[in-house]
């Protein structure tokens, strides 16, 4: 497969351009945090640990910018904000599901957990 050029970046193969849209530490546990329901900010915040403030909202605005959620905002006192899938984002997620039952797999095998 020849390279590609996607808003101003060199790819060389489909694979990474998925990596970098889904990938990394928190972009695939917000997605997964969001298949069954609709979430507030602050209740994905609370969901993730280890996350900071500044790291979800970078990583909210990349995953919306990448057309996998929506981002509501109701004009209300105190604002409320409303994070859900997009049809990509829940097609995404059956990959997300395959990944993170093999991760378990392995975790399995090296006794992750157990003890």
């Amino acid at each position: 497969m020849p390279d590609f050029i996607l808003n101003g970046r060199v790819y060389y193969n489909p694979v990474q351009l998925v990596m970098e849209q889904i990938g990394g530490a928190w972009k695939a546990p917000i997605l997964w945090r969001l298949r069954d329901q609709v979430r507030r900010y602050g209740e994905l915040r609370k969901d993730i640990p280890h996350i900071s403030d500044k790291m979800l909202t970078a990583q909210l605005k990349e995953l919306e910018r990448d057309g996998y959620i929506v981002r509501k905002v109701f004009a209300e006192v105190p604002p409320r904000t409303e994070y859900s899938l997009t049809p990509r984002g829940q097609e995404v997620l059956e990959i997300i599901t395959q990944i993170r039952n093999f991760g378990l797999k392995l975790m399995k095998e090296e006794g992750v957990g157990e003890g």
